[in-house]
């Protein structure tokens, strides 16, 4: 149910029938038509552009074609009872009781989808896809959650969702990782020194993989690295994959598939992909020009195979193959990203690193051909978290390394809390994550300010002991609000303009934003009885109007379903 697309309706309508009696010639424009809610100052429901935007296709004076439209709307729109000229020639406009009651009746109908925009499309969402050498470090568990959420969202607007984990199990740093659980075992059983060595992981999760492997594979002589490589690979693996999706689970996300770079190279789909660019003409055998600005005394002037992605908007063509002639990484992802094509999504979202910005445009290119611009690729970038604490920056976990992990968060704060603020700022740009700002009981926590209202709505149906379902409204019914009650209700109609933009941009930090904007009305609502007992709620033990629970059963839908999306639960009491 949206308010603003039912509303627009009538307003296009209107002025499609009266068009000559307007003299407006050129109403093409139409679509660019909106409504929004008015600054609170105003005092109105609604805001329509619509004289600004026909009065400059048709030259025309906005406010003195906005005064001939308030006179139509007036006439024939009975669900409008007062319009008001603003500024340039906004129209401001004042719901009918009516139309008022009828729209919070829909809202109380549609409940638990109150918001939702349906599109019924299908994606796939790959995030997080951290090499599995080791547990998540802090900037997986923001883009873990934003991938997480993203599809919460599509889901709860209908679409066919598909999350997926890309392993990134084959290449150098696999071998670093193996070799670097085989040195440990052979400090633990063999009492060797564990090699000062750049390339080999230091974190002490890779003494506890070894000594799980020990104990599980006692007689197994683990001297020869050679002769054990796929059988350490295969256990180190596994038991560094327990840990990511454990973490994962910890933050209440599972996925749908998990991906195996290892089985793209085993089952030759890289020369698959390449063969079917090479079909299209995509790909040609060629020299590249070194890397602008860099000096590589490795660097040599090989012909190898070339996807020719400038084709698709991207700043340079790209090798598939390195001096060696093996594939490269990008061929490898290529591959992957034909498979992902194969299966007929309509659009392939992937959550990438902060490091990972310049690899958009060459794969998004590579979708492109492999598709023949039939399958669209979006990337979102989660930018880095910094953590403080007592003011401080957080220290990195020796148990992980030379990093921050995600359970070293976990440990502070709670799973809601930690959903919650990472997306409290737009992905792109970097998020600070105060420790002690997230355990506060107060207004400047957002996450328990949103729970506390819905706690308090909780606390005050147990104390009357009714159930907010069975009140919806008769059009008959006497039914005033006050002031803070219609800034609550307007605030209300906004949720679905809120669902819509977000889902449109993958702009998710508005979702949390839009809840704590929520929340501080309601709380200000409360708190006004304790200074004014016209506005307090209860009154010898009953509810003073009927309107205010009306108000608090909007206000719990929404949150309600805000909070199901972002993935944060709502306790009844706190």
């Amino acid at each position: 149910m949206n308010i603003f697309d039912h509303h627009l309706k009538e307003i296009q309508n209107l002025i499609l029938i009266n068009k000559k009696k307007l003299k407006l010639e050129n109403i093409d424009n139409l679509k660019n038509v909106n409504l929004e809610i008015p600054p609170d100052q105003f005092n109105f429901d609604l805001s329509c552009n619509i004289a600004m935007v026909l009065g400059k296709s048709n030259k025309l004076n906005p406010k003195d074609l906005a005064k001939k439209i308030r006179e139509v709307f007036l006439k024939k729109i009975i669900n409008f009872s007062a319009i008001e000229i603003a500024g340039p020639g906004f129209l401001n406009i004042k719901l009918s009781k009516t139309a008022l009651i009828n729209n919070i009746n829909a809202i109380i109908e549609s409940n638990k989808v109150y918001g939702s925009n349906k599109t019924n499309k299908t994606y796939n969402i790959e995030f997080v896809s951290a090499n599995p050498t080791g547990p998540m470090h802090v900037g997986h568990c923001r883009g873990a959650i934003y991938g997480d959420v993203l599809s919460n969202l599509l889901k709860f607007n209908g679409n066919k969702v598909t999350k997926e984990y890309y392993i990134n199990d084959y290449g150098n740093q696999i071998k670093n990782f193996v070799e670097s659980v085989f040195f440990r075992i052979q400090e633990i059983k063999y009492k060797n020194k564990f090699p000062d060595n750049d390339n080999l992981y230091p974190g002490l999760y890779i003494k506890d993989i070894a000594e799980k492997i020990i104990k599980e594979d006692q007689n197994i002589d683990f001297k020869d690295f050679d002769k054990n490589f796929e059988f350490l690979k295969e256990k180190s693996l596994d038991a560094s994959m327990n840990l990511i999706k454990n973490d994962l689970k910890e933050l209440g996300i599972t996925h749908d598939n998990f991906f195996s770079e290892t089985d793209i190279v085993k089952k030759d789909l890289v020369k698959k992909a390449v063969q079917k660019l090479k079909e299209k003409n995509y790909v040609e055998e060629g020299y590249l020009q070194p890397p602008k600005g860099e000096i590589n005394n490795n660097w040599k002037k090989t012909k190898r195979l070339i996807f020719k992605s400038t084709l698709f908007g991207d700043d340079n063509d790209r090798a598939l193959q390195k001096n060696d002639g093996t594939w490269t990484y990008f061929a490898n992802d290529v591959a992957y990203h034909m498979d992902k094509v194969s299966r007929k999504y309509n659009n392939l979202v992937n959550i990438l690193g902060a490091d990972h910005t310049g690899y958009i445009k060459r794969i998004t290119a590579a979708v492109s051909a492999l598709s023949e611009n039939k399958t669209k690729l979006n990337c979102k970038v989660c930018q880095l978290v910094k953590l403080y604490k007592n003011g401080e920056p957080y220290k990195m976990s020796k148990r992980a390394g030379d990093f921050i992990s995600a359970q070293d968060l976990i440990n502070e704060v709670d799973k809601d809390a930690i959903r919650f603020m990472m997306l409290n700022r737009s992905n792109d740009v970097e998020l600070d994550f105060d420790f002690d700002k997230v355990k506060e009981k107060s207004k400047d926590n957002p996450v328990f300010y949103v729970q506390y209202a819905y706690a308090r709505i909780n606390s005050l149906l147990r104390s009357l002991d009714t159930n907010l379902t069975d009140k919806i409204l008769n059009d008959k019914e006497d039914f005033n609000l006050n002031k803070f009650e219609e800034k609550i209700v307007r605030k209300i109609f906004e949720w679905p303009k809120i669902i819509e933009s977000a889902s449109r941009k993958f702009d998710l930090h508005k979702i949390p934003f839009y809840l704590y904007e929520l929340s501080t009305l309601f709380h200000v609502y409360w708190s006004k009885g304790n200074e004014d007992k016209d506005f307090k709620f209860i009154e010898n033990n009953k509810i003073k109007r009927k309107e205010i629970l009306t108000v608090i059963n909007l206000v719990a839908i929404v949150i309600q379903n805000g909070m199901k999306i972002l993935g944060v639960s709502l306790p009844d009491k706190m």
